[in-house]
């Protein structure tokens, strides 16, 4: 019989011990990865932290941004500008509409007074002498003085040509200062036993600026009011009333040195010059006033025009202009010929044609 082969021992396995091995690795290479994971992750957030620390803008984008800036700065600089311009413009012609509007309600009510007669206890009115002077008077270029009395002592060469115009009306009530329903110019009352006056000049007010002014006598004597400042021009024509019997209406405007020709060119009755002068107070045109226009150019205190075209004001129209405008120095006003202190000012023409409610004799 043959013996039994001897069982070979066993080799040792080899395969788990590589297994080992590479589970070794294994371990190695996920240690190396987890240990250059972690640096990683650790070195990651300063590497972003040093890209955004030496971030920035170049030169070219730094000009572009301030160029754009800078136009954008222009533009609402330029915006604010035309629009507080505006405003003041506004503000101004608003002032200067409010000046004229009350110059003109000024004048309209003292003349709607003129030649007023105060009745009595029986409702008669008081007679008036024939031969007293017109309650209606006025000059071309001049002006007055203060505290001269009435028209008395009137200066030549006024702003721009303007011109003077007075009325004359009787008092009302028994006091002093009147009822109330009679007053001058200045808002005044005027009793009875007075003649009021209203007397409108134009005159260089304080710093030169010309001013409308209200003349009137008051109880310590003769003095004077600026209405409004800012005048250019004040003008005025009385309209006569030519008809026999008179109507009460105009049939022709005239200036005061118009009325003041018809006025010489009378032929006086009398022996000596006190009856001449009676008989012309009694014959005078003056008398024949039944309504009186009124023009004015005023201009605010500002620089707010936005035009740079001179204007040309006629104050009684471009037919009387071209007519009269020769004789009637300020009918017509060119801004190129004022001073260029006044250039550049808002500037409103006003006119107003009043009629007379008493007979101006």
């Amino acid at each position: 019989m043959t013996p039994a082969t001897p069982a070979t021992p066993a080799t040792p396995a080899t395969t788990p011990a590589r297994e080992v091995h590479h589970s070794a690795g294994a371990r190695a290479t996920l240690h190396h990865t987890w240990a250059c994971g972690r640096h990683g992750l650790a070195r990651a957030p300063k590497r972003r932290l040093a890209a955004r620390r030496e971030g920035g803008f170049t030169l070219a984008e730094l000009m572009v941004a301030i160029t754009l800036g800078m136009l954008v700065l222009l533009a609402a600089g330029t915006l604010l500008a035309a629009s507080n311009k505006a405003y003041v413009s506004q503000i101004d012609a608003a002032a200067v509409d409010d000046a004229g509007r009350y110059a003109l309600d000024i004048m309209a009510r003292a003349v709607r007074q003129a030649a007023y007669t105060e009745f009595d206890q029986d409702g008669m009115a008081a007679p008036l002498s024939t031969y007293a002077p017109a309650r209606v008077a006025g000059l071309d270029n001049h002006f007055l003085s203060n505290g001269a009395p009435g028209l008395s002592a009137p200066r030549p060469g006024a702003v721009n040509g303007s011109d003077v115009l007075a009325v004359r009306f009787d008092g009302s009530g028994a006091s002093s200062g009147g009822d109330g329903s009679m007053g001058s110019c200045a808002g005044f009352g005027v009793g009875r036993a007075s003649e009021g006056w209203s007397i409108f000049y134009v005159a260089a007010g304080p710093g030169g600026v010309a001013e409308l002014r209200c003349k009137y006598r008051g109880q310590g004597g003769w003095s004077a009011d600026a209405i409004v400042s800012g005048v250019d021009s004040f003008q005025v024509l009385y309209g006569l009333d030519l008809d026999l019997p008179s109507d009460g209406l105009a049939n022709t405007y005239l200036s005061a040195g118009a009325v003041q020709a018809l006025d010489d060119a009378m032929a006086l009755a009398g022996s000596n010059a006190g009856e001449r002068a009676r008989e012309r107070n009694r014959r005078t045109h003056w008398k024949r006033v039944a309504s009186i226009k009124v023009a004015l150019v005023l201009h605010g205190p500002m620089f707010a025009r936005a035009d740079s075209e001179p204007a040309v004001f006629d104050l009684f129209g471009p037919g009387y202009s071209m007519a009269h405008g020769a004789t009637d120095i300020g009918t017509r006003l060119s801004e190129q010929s004022l001073p260029i202190a006044l250039a550049k000012r808002e500037r409103r023409q006003f006119s107003h044609t009043i009629t007379l409610r008493n007979p101006a004799q």
